[in-house]
């Protein structure tokens, strides 16, 4: 096999890898945003509520853009706030 070829392939099995990770990142995101609504709708106290609700408008900003790795960092961010 030739060595362009093989870099082809290479690149080709990375991008389906890297396909398959944002899907994943993408569910994960959606799964952290209901997680954090839940979390608000048990009315917790206000600072929790207060760092919930930036996490939520984050969350949902990032994924809007299509960026789910910034999501899940907000995510992370309200599960440590709790």
């Amino acid at each position: 096999m030739s060595p362009m070829r093989s870099l082809a392939l290479v690149l080709a099995f990375t991008a389906c890898g890297l396909a398959g990770a944002r899907a994943d990142d993408a569910a994960a995101c959606r799964d952290g945003i209901a997680e954090i609504r839940a979390a608000l709708d048990k009315a917790p106290p206000e600072p929790a509520a207060g760092r919930l609700r930036k996490a939520l408008r984050v969350a949902e900003r990032e994924a809007r853009e299509g960026e789910f790795d910034e999501c899940l960092d907000a995510v992370r961010d309200a599960r440590a706030g709790r």
